[in-house]
């Protein structure tokens, strides 16, 4: 039996987030992307914190992803922007998540850090997108991404994680 092949598993895993994504502008998916963040929030209420299962990130988990996200593409965009084909590291969400103890943090907290990321990320791409879209970082991991893509990319990534954070809700609620 063959080992996994990276490249192939970075490729699919690109192409999930653009299926996610479709047609759809990426800034305005991702421009709506708080609001969605405040109302599930508030429909999770008490819940937010609790895992549908053992190891399963709950919503506040996977907001802290989302968080944790926008924090590492505000940098891989500014690299992109600013520099001849940047090193672009790739990062281990389920790692992060665990050791920066986001089931301690307060979900509300997590999401005003996460506004204030996307609203500067989305005026860069205002300011840069069409002038930028095709610089390229080379990521450890997936190879040469353009700024265009890597944006696109995270416009899926919210879909993934809003779609994982409703699931656990869901999961949390049918569980009573």
């Amino acid at each position: 039996m063959s080992a996994p092949d990276p490249v192939a598993q970075a490729r699919t895993y690109q192409q999930s987030l653009l299926a996610e994504l479709g047609d759809d502008d990426p800034a305005v998916v991702q421009s709506g992307t708080a609001d969605a963040i405040r109302a599930l929030l508030a429909d999770a209420a008490s819940d937010a914190r609790t895992e549908p299962e053992p190891g399963e990130w709950s919503v506040a988990g996977c907001i802290a992803h989302l968080t944790d996200g926008e924090l590492v593409v505000s940098t891989r965009y500014r690299w992109i922007i600013a520099e001849e084909q940047p090193a672009i590291v790739g990062y281990d969400q389920a790692l992060w998540v665990a050791n920066l103890r986001h089931a301690d943090d307060e979900p509300e907290a997590l999401l005003a850090l996460f506004e204030t990321l996307r609203r500067s990320n989305l005026a860069l791409w205002e300011r840069f997108g069409t002038t930028h879209g095709d610089r390229i970082g080379l990521h450890n991991e997936r190879g040469p991404e353009s700024y265009d893509l890597s944006f696109r990319l995270a416009a899926g990534h919210d879909r993934i994680h809003l779609a994982q954070a409703r699931r656990a809700l869901t999961a949390v609620r049918e569980r009573r």
